[in-house]
């Protein structure tokens, strides 16, 4: 067996050294790998959507994740897949061996003291996420507006089931203050600045197919082919009933035919995304509902 497919052997300032194979990264995705390096290092690594396009059934999604001065992107047909690619990126930029990341340390300041850099929200929030087994943060931009030289960008944050905005003139500036509304978020519903707060359990679609309450009960019946219904009332009032959270993204980038184009993110589980089009941002989230209404209907009545 050649060494460089040897687990036991890994290459430390240019010599091959044998030594005994730390397991514990195996199980590992990119992603946790990459958030221990931001442990160990203090730099924390920061993931953002940049686009989403394709159809429903054949989506594809790009995310970028920045770690100090590294930036790189990821895509694929899920948004998990492209977060895994770009940390997958990130590692192989910043040469990460997982099996020696346990042993890094991070360096001394100057006055030979541990370094004292307390991370900001965005940095706290990626910690809360790997000590409790929450998914980690994610960040979206949902916006961008004004002209060139004084653009205006919206973010937003989704913790789990809670989900918070912020206009910033970067993306980065953005993201740090929708960081910054999510631990206050966490704190308000913690009743102080100790975050005691945990995830409520997403739904289950085996839970909505058993569910015989009214909204979800006229659903099973309605037709979903009435010209001008607002699907949007009719997903919010059935997802108030069933207690799941729906979260509209717009997309930037307009169809072939010049068409806006938006997704409806459902909170199930497994989490439901679908995608609508329309000649305005309103009716192509009005379309996202519908696509997401029938896919429900489909999914709980099917035998």
């Amino acid at each position: 067996m050649s060494r460089e497919r040897n687990p036991l052997f890994c290459k430390n300032s240019g010599a091959v050294h044998a030594e005994t194979p730390n397991l514990d990264h195996i199980h590992k995705t990119p992603i946790q790998i990459l958030h221990e390096y931001g442990v160990k290092s203090g730099k924390f690594p920061e993931f953002l959507m940049e686009s989403a396009e394709g159809e429903a059934h054949q989506p594809r999604f790009i995310y970028r994740v920045t770690i100090g001065d590294v930036s790189c992107t990821g895509e694929g047909s899920s948004k998990k897949a492209a977060k895994q690619a770009a940390a997958e990126a990130a590692m192989r930029s910043l040469q990460i061996n997982p099996e020696t990341l346990g042993r890094r340390c991070v360096k001394p300041d100057p006055d030979g003291g541990a370094a004292d850099n307390p991370p900001n929200s965005v940095g706290t929030l990626q910690e809360l996420a790997m000590q409790r087994g929450w998914r980690v943060p994610e960040y979206t931009v949902v916006a961008e507006a004004g002209p060139p030289h004084m653009r205006h960008f919206t973010v937003s944050c989704r913790l789990e089931s809670l989900l918070e905005t912020a206009t910033g003139n970067s993306k980065k500036a953005a993201k740090k203050t929708a960081a910054d509304n999510m631990v206050a978020q966490l704190q308000s519903l913690s009743g102080g600045s100790v975050i005691t707060w945990t995830p409520t359990t997403n739904v289950t679609l085996e839970k909505l197919k058993s569910s015989t309450a009214e909204k979800m009960a006229l659903l099973r019946r309605s037709p979903l082919s009435i010209p001008n219904t607002d699907y949007i009332q009719v997903m919010q009032e059935l997802s108030a009933e069933q207690g799941f959270r729906v979260t509209y993204i717009n997309i930037d980038e307009l169809t072939v035919n010049g068409q806006y184009q938006c997704l409806a993110e459902l909170a199930t589980s497994p989490v439901t995304v679908c995608c609508g089009t329309g000649i305005s941002r309103g009716n192509a989230q009005n379309a996202a509902a519908h696509h997401a209404l029938q896919y429900i209907k489909v999914m709980t009545t099917s035998k």
